[in-house]
């Protein structure tokens, strides 16, 4: 049997384990609402008893085990990733489709209803000076909101551009944050349980900007890797990530809007690899999304089409017309009409932005007549009104009409924004479930807690009732083998 001595030291061992276990408990309780944290778990290990080798047996604190998983918690990163992705693709088509408006009192759809609208008018009183004017003001207006338009296009770019510099930055930061509880991390040998909240806590923030996988050290710092592949944080080594703008290699128009490109440490072009996350959406809205619409090195951009190929039907319907007919005896010749619109033929993704009414046309050159045979005082403004709904493929635009063009633009971005407003309520859900299994595996549960508090607490008080008795055993003992003591 064990000695006296033997059981007092058994006893002081376990009043030691549970008084280590109800620390743990604690602070379970008092960081349940610590972002980042998982709760964590004192094991106790009975320890050997053999009486003949001097092993007296009890029970010791083992290591603290947490409950983190790092399933569960990539399972977070992920769904976070996603989420913030298509929050800044609402919040970036949100406003390209503003630009885009066919119900409105004002654009490029109310503007060319009401050109249309003014070349009727003009047709049925082709001698008018009001109505000539009319067609010059309703002109103007229609020139006037391809040039709204195509700056509001070059606005958002150059947003997204400055939001891809500050999302870099951010990422960099968050990154080099991480890079310093690292280091803290090295120093605790990854025996710190807050230190491991914050940590994991910065990395889930990180992951709504761009897609990370973060992998546990066993010295308690945390690998972080961009998509898998690229790195951003190895130990103490942070490789920050870069902004820029560039014009593609197939680049065939001179000084037209660049594209973005975020690049690696090493300045390797990564931007192919970023898919999701805020960073991942301002690089498709910026790369992907805007230049369709206003051109980059590689295409004119629908609205410079549009605008392009408009001005040059209006042009030639009024060109092949005439001012003023011949004279009858033919000493007089026929005055061709003038071109009414104007726009930079130099660069095909500055079409739109420079698209305005000729500064020399005035009311009495506006050609009416269209020469025939037989020459129709009112042939040209009739072939204009003619365009609202076009029956020659040369008055067309992609086989349709040009309002029906600007239309389908409409009807791209709306089907965008959609897409993307669906995209951000599956992501809403599904963050909000994963982070429910998050908190079933490793969250603190209160009420579990509360009953560990109270049997770690009821184990050491009969310890120490225990430890109580056998020192009064003790004290006994000694007063009975020393006379005179009583």
């Amino acid at each position: 049997m064990p000695s006296l001595i033997s059981s007092l030291y058994v006893q002081a061992g376990a009043i030691n384990a549970f008084e280590q276990a109800l620390a743990v408990t604690s602070a379970n309780v008092s960081n349940a609402s610590t972002p980042g944290y998982a709760s964590q778990t004192q094991t106790l290990v009975a320890m050997r008893e053999d009486i003949s080798q001097g092993a007296i047996g009890g029970v010791a604190a083992g290591p603290v085990v947490s409950s983190r998983d790092q399933y569960a918690e990539q399972a977070v990163r992920n769904q976070q990733t996603a989420l913030g992705g298509s929050t800044e693709s609402v919040n970036s088509l949100t406003s390209l489709q503003s630009m885009f408006d066919v119900t409105g009192a004002s654009g490029i759809s109310t503007a060319l209803s009401s050109l249309y609208q003014s070349f009727s008018a003009w047709g049925q009183t082709p001698s008018d000076g009001t109505a000539r004017q009319n067609v010059l003001t309703s002109a103007g207006n229609l020139a006037e909101a391809f040039q709204t338009t195509a700056s509001g296009l070059t606005s958002a770019a150059t947003t997204a551009n400055q939001q891809l510099q500050q999302t870099v930055t951010q990422v960099n930061t968050l990154v080099g944050q991480l890079q310093q509880l690292n280091t803290l991390a090295m120093g605790n040998n990854g025996n710190d349980s807050g230190l491991d909240a914050q940590i994991n806590s910065a990395i889930e923030n990180l992951s709504q900007y761009i897609p990370v996988s973060a992998t546990e050290q066993p010295d308690g710092t945390y690998t972080v890797m961009l998509g898998g592949e690229t790195p951003l944080l190895v130990g103490g080594q942070q490789y920050s990530l870069s902004f820029d703008l560039y014009q593609p290699d197939n680049s065939t128009i001179q000084n037209a809007p660049p594209l973005a490109q975020i690049k690696a440490a090493d300045g390797t072009d990564i931007t192919s690899d970023i898919t999701g996350g805020q960073l991942g959406a301002l690089l498709n809205f910026r790369n992907t999304v805007l230049p369709p619409y206003m051109g980059d090195g590689t295409q004119a951009g629908s609205l410079n089409t549009m605008a392009q190929q408009f001005a040059d039907t209006v042009n030639g319907i009024l060109t092949s017309g005439n001012i003023s007919d011949a004279s009858a005896d033919g000493t007089t010749p026929a005055v061709p009409g003038v071109p009414l619109f104007t726009y930079d033929t130099t660069n095909a993704t500055n079409e739109a932005v420079s698209l305005s009414v000729s500064s020399t046309i005035t009311l009495s050159q506006l050609a009416a007549i269209a020469p025939g045979p037989p020459a129709v005082s009112n042939g040209i403004p009739l072939a204009l009104a003619q365009l609202e709904n076009p029956q020659s493929a040369a008055d067309q635009i992609d086989g349709q009409s040009y309002t029906a063009a600007f239309g389908d633009m409409a009807t791209q971005t709306g089907n965008l924004l959609n897409q993307a407003t669906e995209d951000q309520q599956v992501a809403q859900s599904a963050l909000t479930q994963a982070q429910n299994l998050r908190q079933q595996q490793s969250g603190v549960n209160l009420d579990q807690q509360a009953a560990t508090l109270v049997e770690y607490q009821r184990s050491y008080e009969a310890n120490a009732e225990m430890l109580t008795v056998l020192n009064q055993l003790m004290q006994d003992t000694i007063n009975i083998l020393e006379p005179g003591t009583a």
